[in-house]
């Protein structure tokens, strides 16, 4: 069973950055492809980036430019590298795990990030 634990949210200040990190356990990490979601409160959902086992990335729009996504297969570990925060980046962040092979999803708990103005 595929267990996401994410880590590295919290509160900054508009203009900051902060790094989120998930730790992917339970199955063979370079079978999945990685992803960031987030949630605002009272909005859907969406895609703020996602990375093949191959090191292709895409990007939502709202993150493009400032947001990159990397893995480390050693680690086990995808990280969301968040930069030029603004306010309404504020949301849960959650780490999405697809596999290539069975099309299942696995999520993580999420974690906050909050940006003042």
């Amino acid at each position: 069973q595929v267990q996401l634990s994410e880590s590295g949210g919290g509160l900054v200040q508009s203009g900051g950055s902060l790094r989120l990190s998930c730790r992917f356990l339970g199955n063979i990490f370079a079978t999945y492809v990685m992803g960031w979601y987030r949630q605002a409160p009272g909005k859907q959902r969406e895609l703020v980036a996602r990375i093949t086992d191959g090191g292709g990335a895409s990007y939502g729009d709202s993150a493009k430019g400032r947001f990159a996504i990397s893995r480390d297969h050693a680690k086990n570990t995808a990280y969301l590298q968040m930069n030029s925060l603004i306010p309404e980046d504020t949301a849960v962040y959650y780490c999405n795990a697809h596999s290539i092979i069975s099309r299942n999803d696995y999520w993580g708990q999420g974690t906050q990030v909050t940006v003042s103005s």
